[in-house]
């Protein structure tokens, strides 16, 4: 997938965040952004790692040109994440879903 095409997933990914009340305008601590654990799972919620981490790490790597990872798993989290939101949260699931498969 070309460039231009995963950075209009980071936008449609952000815009689904913003519709879903998902988005914040306050990051998480230092603390809790310099987990270890994949995707912060012990100190943030699936929704605050996209936003503050995923997104802002992927911009920084369209934007230096550099490549992007070959494969991410991220939808079979969030289809965990939100099970129980699952119709309510389906455009999020689907541009997750997009990412997954951009390799």
């Amino acid at each position: 997938m070309c460039s231009q095409k995963f950075a209009v997933l980071l936008e449609q990914l952000q815009i689904e965040l913003e519709q879903l009340g998902m988005w914040q305008d306050t990051p998480p601590s230092p603390v809790a952004l310099a987990s270890q654990a994949p995707f912060c799972v012990d100190t943030l919620r699936l929704e605050q790692w996209l936003q503050f981490i995923f997104i802002p790490r992927i911009r920084i790597l369209l934007d230096s040109k550099a490549d992007l990872p070959n494969t991410m798993t991220i939808l079979p989290l969030a289809e965990e994440v939100y099970k129980n939101k699952r119709l309510e949260c389906s455009g999020l699931l689907n541009v997750l879903g997009q990412i997954d498969g951009h390799a």
